[in-house]
């Protein structure tokens, strides 16, 4: 089967491949340092499986699944990282994951995640599991809506780049508008979230998962 690798940090992306080039049914068809590359890669190269990374740069694992599966609905894809946090687990599930596996067990599970979901199986660590069976029983009766709903793609992108410190300019260059439509949609991103500073919308944006404290 042909798999793609996503993760932003190159070690990884080298372990993973020296792991799964062993496998005789396994072809690693390419690698991205970011989600906006899994993205264009996925399109391009067509993966059977994609081992998505949640935090990355520019875009993070949970916008690159959603517009990876808009665009190629039979990928089938893994999510990798070293949290647990309920709200990265939930968010790519929500996108559309199959897996979920924990960088802790990285060597011990990936092998078995990617034949469970080429299969159109779901596979979650352990300690995913523990997750969601304590998230499930402490939820109350009434869920109010997540407020990072009723955000556009682009603007839940735009907000992973405010947070992680990059300038109107810097932002406009890498989305190709200009600086004045990139202001605009940054206080309608504010306005809808009701909050009205940069350092809230950092914070914010590291509780929700589209952004960590590292990469």
């Amino acid at each position: 089967m042909k798999i793609l690798i996503a993760d932003d940090h190159g070690i990884v992306r080298q372990g993973l491949r020296s792991l799964l080039e062993k496998q005789a049914d396994m072809e690693i068809v390419g690698e991205a340092e970011d989600g906006s590359m899994a993205v264009r890669l996925a399109t391009k190269l067509l993966p059977d499986v994609i081992i998505m990374d949640v935090s990355m740069p520019n875009l993070n694992g949970i916008q690159a699944t959603r517009l990876v599966l808009r665009q190629t609905p039979d990928a089938r894809i893994i999510a990798l990282s070293m949290y647990f946090n309920r709200h990265f687990v939930i968010k790519m599930l929500k996108a559309g994951v199959l897996g979920y596996v924990l960088k802790s067990y990285l060597f011990d599970e990936l092998v078995r995640a990617i034949h469970a979901v080429a299969a159109n199986e779901h596979y979650l660590s352990p300690r995913i599991t523990d997750v969601l069976i304590e998230d499930y029983i402490n939820r109350p009766l009434t869920v109010q809506a997540d407020a990072s709903g009723r955000l556009t793609d682009r603007e839940r992108q735009l907000l992973q780049l405010l947070a992680e410190g990059q300038s109107t300019k810097q932002i406009a260059l890498g989305l190709n508008v200009s600086p004045k439509t990139t202001d605009a949609n940054r206080r309608q991103i504010m306005n809808k979230l009701g909050i009205f500073s940069v350092a809230e919308l950092t914070k914010y944006a590291i509780r929700e998962g589209l952004t960590s404290l590292e990469f």
